[in-house]
């Protein structure tokens, strides 16, 4: 009787329902926020770089997320394709994420060390001269443009607030580290750093 009253009363259903998701996204998310393994960096995982934030805002910019996921599942498959599985001590300098859900190419997670920066050029130039099925778009304004160094120390700050543990020093000097840094260059630098903490490459 109980049930068939809760059914018929639309807004205590919803509130109901609201609850049981409020409750039960609490047990599974709390938690997390008090393991270790979630919260506290992998064995030498840095910040990025000045260039290496800038090619990360470049990847941000272009919608690479859009078509590249950086997680690698704990499935056999995925292992055996991509390398080692993501871990989430992986990600906690990365504001915002880019673990991505769609797969149009490849995962991305533990691209770092696997190409030359030469191909990663070519690629992102023409992608289709080093990989003929892909139907990734090209990039060309990359190699023409420069990054804007004067926003760099900006960024710096901001994450440092967010607690990544850049220096004082490490902000004062980011301008002078992408003064006159090719965009192309800055999203290779990204992108040859992906995994490598894991990975050893």
């Amino acid at each position: 009787m109980q049930h068939e009253r809760v059914e018929k009363n639309v807004g205590l259903m919803a509130i109901l329902i609201t609850v049981a998701i409020s409750f039960g996204g609490l047990v599974e998310i709390v938690p997390l926020f008090f393991i270790k393994d979630t919260t506290e960096p992998v064995a030498g995982l840095e910040p990025w770089t000045p260039v290496q934030l800038e090619g990360r805002d470049i990847y941000i910019r272009e919608g690479c997320y859009n078509c590249h996921t950086q997680m690698v599942r704990p499935l056999r498959a995925e292992v055996e394709r991509y390398g080692p599985f993501s871990q989430a001590g992986e990600s906690v300098y990365n504001f915002t994420f880019q673990w991505g859900s769609k797969r149009t190419g490849p995962d991305l997670a533990r691209v770092g060390g696997r190409y030359s920066d030469e191909w990663h050029k070519a690629h992102l130039y023409d992608p289709r001269s080093v990989v003929p099925e892909s139907n990734m778009p090209a990039f060309p304004w990359l190699f023409t443009n420069e990054v804007n160094s004067e926003n760099t120390p900006n960024k710096l700050k901001a994450l440092q607030t967010l607690g990544v543990p850049y220096t004082d020093e490490m902000i004062a000097t980011a301008a002078d580290q992408t003064r006159g840094v090719k965009e192309i260059d800055a999203l290779v630098a990204y992108l040859q750093k992906l995994g490598t903490v894991v990975t050893g490459r």
